[in-house]
């Protein structure tokens, strides 16, 4: 119990010292838990001084991913068009996609591709369920934040993890933490709390991999069954020598109606709008 509490101490310091801040309108954005009309004009009021990050957010707003018939002209408009919860979404994706910036690896690039798929399908199951899908999507973007700024602040180590696989999800975090001294569950956990996010994301991110609740659609079930789900459909990134199917794993969550029941069919529609918003 000592060696685990000296090596998140050592891991606190690396955090603190060489891991780039999240984007600021992201992490407000965050922090905006309430779909209020009163949350929606601060959201916007945000976004609206950064033109970079304005620019961002119409490109993705008037990108076939929306389908808006007419064109999107401003953060208010796009706004109206999204509602709170969706504009909240995309903030997020577009703070992800600049926090990455300028340091696409092809492990930070699969990292990007693991997280968008990941939201997207938590979206659908969400949806499906009746649970709160821009929650569940939000939460799935950001389920990974640990390995990303592993990957991102040591990626010569992180090479190594993805080169050796792993037999099972679980495996990759004991191979973590044998070359960090912690994996990446422990590592999004710490960001989450030095980033002050709300609870929930720090549930979700510090145990997507302890596997579902009872229950089976509360929103970290599905963030968890999503993860392994974008492993299975080919948007992993550490090959796994034993993935479950993805009946399998759509049979944990519930409502199935509006999923799709084949594989090949679900993972040509998430790469399509993955393409969407990698060239909005």
């Amino acid at each position: 119990m000592a060696t685990e509490s000296k090596a998140l101490g050592k891991v606190e310091v690396w955090l603190s010292k060489d891991v780039p801040p999240f984007p600021a309108i992201a992490l407000k954005a965050l922090n905006l838990m309430a779909g209020t009309d009163t949350s929606l004009l601060q959201l916007c009021n945000l976004i609206r001084p950064d033109a970079a990050f304005s620019a961002e957010v119409l490109r993705i707003a008037n990108s076939p991913l929306v389908a808006f018939p007419k064109n999107i002209t401003s953060v208010l408009q796009a706004s109206m068009v999204l509602g709170f919860r969706r504009l909240r979404s995309v903030v997020i994706t577009v703070g992800l996609r600049a926090y990455l910036a300028g340091t696409f690896t092809p492990a930070l690039h699969s990292c990007w591709r693991h997280s968008l798929a990941c939201g997207m399908i938590a979206e659908r199951i969400a949806a499906a369920n009746s649970r709160d899908k821009d929650f569940a999507y939000t939460a799935g973007i950001l389920h990974d934040v640990g390995r990303i700024v592993m990957a991102m602040s040591l990626p010569d180590l992180y090479r190594q993890i993805a080169i050796q696989g792993a037999d099972h999800p679980r495996q990759l975090l004991h191979a973590e933490r044998a070359l960090y001294g912690i994996d990446h569950c422990q590592a999004g956990a710490l960001l989450v709390k030095s980033w002050h996010l709300p609870e929930a994301f720090l549930q979700i991110v510090a145990h997507h991999h302890d596997g579902h609740s009872q229950t089976g659609n509360d929103v970290a079930s599905i963030v968890a069954a999503s993860c392994q789900l974008a492993d299975t459909l080919g948007f992993g990134i550490v090959r796994c020598v034993k993935p479950l199917s993805s009946t399998d794993i759509l049979s944990s969550v519930g409502n199935l109606r509006t999923i799709h029941a084949d594989g090949e069919d679900l993972a040509s529609e998430l790469a399509r709008e993955i393409q969407l918003i990698e060239s909005a």
